[in-house]
């Protein structure tokens, strides 16, 4: 939120990275494509005299990996001829997922998940896509390659991607964050697996927390498929000249993924909700039965305590304390209704 204050009293498209700073440098990927030909390097920040686009045939992806340099990205805006505002919000790393079309190209903002499974919580990364014809440009926080199977299919021989145009790319791009989905939601069911199997054993509070936990992490990541959502639905039903028509069969497919991830994140939520209830139940059960034990004990103890009663009180003329064997009389009237007791409990199966 301090970060965000930066941006207050701004003009529009004023380039503020709210993030913060996750590498030491930032480093540009470049791949240079058609379908038959595939050129790929790595350039420095510094070296800005290589960011060239190549003719409309062949497609140039950058992969720019950092985001707080921001006289960085607004060279590389002003290279592309990338609208400012894109450039405002490919920093703002607060905004949501959305599609945006504008006349010199389309913009896509994302977020990439990844679960830990040692914290029980989602991370999150900002990322960013802006593509026309013959040219993609991605920006990641992070040095670590989100795309890293998209690139592997590039590279292959009979790659889909380099028979096909930038919006191809950026949609396969999108569908690789919509993976990562998946494999978040994977992780999240091995973790209510294992609660549940945890239960069926023994009530802990551990694992009420679990509970609350994975409920807070897939409300959040229900927050964050929805923007999704509308921004694929966007995509596809753009008119917009840097989208072809046979991409729109992909792009129709991955906005039926997010419905299956929604589908999916509110059974794990009925789940969980359901595992939040049966530990409530476990509890108050085991509550019940110590309650029921003690209960058990007191109507025990009542006739036993108002024997004992009446052979304590004071009075004089107490017939049966001159009785030789009145104190181990009473003391076999006590144990018989004992016995009498706890046999008439077991047959009601209050024991």
């Amino acid at each position: 939120m301090n970060k965000q204050k930066k941006k207050i009293g701004l003009a529009p498209g004023s380039i503020v990275f709210t993030g913060n700073r996750k590498v030491d440098k930032v480093v540009i990927h470049h791949l240079e494509y058609d379908s038959n030909n595939l050129t790929e390097r790595v350039i420095d920040s510094h070296s800005k005299s290589t960011l060239t686009k190549s003719e409309d045939t062949i497609v140039d992806w950058y992969d720019v990996r950092g985001m707080h340099d921001t006289e960085l990205i607004g060279l590389f805006g002003n290279t592309f001829d990338i609208h400012p505002l894109i450039l405002e919000a490919v920093v703002d790393i607060n905004q949501r997922p959305k599609f945006e079309e504008y006349p010199k190209g389309n913009f896509i903002l994302l977020r990439s998940l990844k679960f830990d499974s040692v914290k029980l919580e989602i991370k999150r990364e900002h990322v960013a896509i802006y593509f026309n014809k013959g040219f993609i440009a991605t920006f990641q926080e992070t040095e670590s390659d989100l795309f890293e199977s998209v690139r592997k299919r590039i590279n292959s021989d009979r790659s889909r991607i380099k028979m096909r145009g930038a919006d191809y790319l950026a949609y396969a791009l999108m569908d690789e964050t919509v993976d990562n989905y998946y494999i978040a939601l994977e992780s999240i069911e091995s973790h209510i697996e294992e609660l549940e199997d945890k239960m069926m054993e023994s009530v802990d509070s551990g694992n009420k927390n679990k509970i609350h936990h994975l409920k807070k992490e897939l409300l959040a990541l229900r927050k964050s498929i929805l923007p999704l959502r509308e921004a694929i639905t966007n995509f596809y039903k753009t008119e917009s000249l840097f989208v072809e028509e046979g991409s729109r069969v992909f792009i129709r497919n991955l906005y039926e993924n997010t419905i299956q991830i929604m589908d999916t994140v509110e059974s794990y939520r009925d789940l969980l909700n359901g595992l939040q209830d049966l530990f409530i139940s476990e509890v108050s059960y085991k509550m019940n039965k110590v309650m029921q034990l003690l209960t058990i004990i007191s109507v025990i103890f009542i006739p036993l305590t108002f024997l004992a009663g009446i052979y304590g009180m004071n009075f004089e003329n107490i017939p049966e304390l001159k009785y030789k064997y009145s104190y181990f009389i009473l003391w076999g009237v006590m144990i018989l209704i004992f016995i009498v007791m706890i046999y008439y409990f077991k047959k009601k199966k209050w024991l």
